[in-house]
């Protein structure tokens, strides 16, 4: 069976079609700038390795976007499939399922409702995942829909991890708790890590870095999320592209009163204009500007840089604590696979651990790779992160 994998953003959508029993990528690409001018589609068929496709061509909405992905995988010459009969169901990636969801689900209209209820709580990221629901819903009628949630995996965490010091009735009322995100990540790089430590995933206390514009990290023992850094929303946590991560609740009243702002204004705010952005004095959120801007001595490059790598060595070590101890740390995503200065820069800090960094192994870009030296006592890897897998197993699983 092949699965169609979505992952929807407000302006992107990212596609993969992948072979669910040989677990093999036939073809993958993204739809980038959806609504805005200059919007433009990347395909490639891994299927028969014919290179990569880029053409710019208008998308007004996300209708038009998944209508191009399908044109794409069924086009004569370069496509993947003869016809759209050959997907057997699309799995989507949803961001927030509040308490309701623990694990992933067949989409009917009950689960679109309870998704919507839960959105406030997503207002980036689920509205956009929805988007991409009702558009392969429109274009591909009667093809099975699953829905799986980055807040799944985090389920398991005991009550003292999810909890907020806050009175009950707000949990009681509302579930106003910490969820956690990026969950399909955090679950697939979890076992990768366990798999090449030599370690069973059940018995076995390893941290996931999962460092990109969004970030997050998880404490993941004997196969189960023990903690993790984001929270109701994924505002909470580390420092991230534009989003501020951890701070001092009253910060948000403050400013309200200073600047004349709303409540909602200043968590917009936090949100859309903060993180490394802010930091750098609205240089970039992007970190290959930033340690562009680091290395010709920029004063605000360094400033976010800096911040960023010691809020996540912060959290490694917290994790490490709540664990009483740690076998694997793992850096994965954007920032995590492909940074090896900021990987390097992190590990600076784990000398307590006994970790030393293997200078010409963390210069190198593999899928997998070890980046601390043989001697070390804890095993640090980079670790390619599979959303994609993880969500076509998860589908198929349901629907096969």
């Amino acid at each position: 069976m092949n699965i169609l994998v979505i992952n929807c953003g407000s302006s992107s959508l990212k596609f993969q079609v992948i072979n669910a029993e040989s677990e093999k990528l036939l073809a993958k690409g993204l739809c980038e700038r959806i609504g805005m001018d200059g919007s433009c589609i990347t395909y490639e068929n891994k299927a028969d390795d014919t290179g990569k496709e880029f053409k710019e061509v208008p998308m007004p909405d996300h209708n038009k976007a998944v209508s191009l992905v399908l044109s794409a995988l069924t086009n004569e010459k370069t496509g993947v499939l003869k016809s759209l009969s050959e997907i057997g169901a699309v799995g989507h990636r949803i961001v927030h399922g509040g308490e309701k969801f623990t694990t992933s689900v067949i989409i009917n209209d009950e689960v679109v409702e309870a998704i919507k209820e839960v959105s406030d709580l997503a207002p980036l990221h689920n509205p956009a995942n929805l988007i991409g629901v009702d558009a392969c819903k429109a274009l591909m009628p009667g093809t099975p829909m699953v829905a799986v949630f980055d807040t799944a995996f985090h389920q398991t965490m005991p009550e003292k991890a999810y909890m907020y010091a806050l009175p009950l009735d707000y949990y009681r009322k509302y579930k106003v708790r910490r969820y956690g995100f990026h969950g399909t990540s955090h679950s697939f790089v979890s076992k990768e890590a366990a798999k090449v430590a030599g370690k069973a995933y059940d018995d076995c206390k390893t941290i996931v870095c999962h460092l990109g514009n969004g970030a997050s990290v998880s404490a993941v023992m004997n196969g189960k999320c023990v903690d993790t850094s984001m929270g109701l929303t994924p505002l909470e946590g580390l420092i991230m592209g534009t989003r501020s991560g951890d701070l001092d609740p009253a910060i948000i009243d403050f400013i309200a009163g200073k600047e004349n702002l709303t409540a909602a204004d200043v968590v917009s705010i936090l949100n859309k204009k903060s993180g490394v952005f802010a930091l750098s004095d609205g240089l970039s959120s992007d970190f290959r500007d930033l340690e562009e801007g680091y290395l010709s001595g920029n004063k605000y490059a360094k400033l976010a840089v800096d911040a960023f790598c010691y809020r996540v060595a912060k959290y490694i070590g917290s994790y490490t604590a709540s664990m009483n101890g740690v076998d694997v740390i793992a850096f994965t995503a954007g920032i995590g696979e492909n940074s090896s200065f900021v990987r390097a820069k992190i590990v600076e800090y784990l000398g307590y651990l006994g970790v030393t960094l293997d200078e010409e192994e963390n210069k190198k870009r593999a899928d997998v790779h070890r980046i601390a030296t043989a001697d070390s006592k804890v095993q640090v890897y980079s670790i390619a992160t599979n959303e994609e897998l993880a969500i076509a197993r998860e589908t198929y699983a349901l629907v096969k």
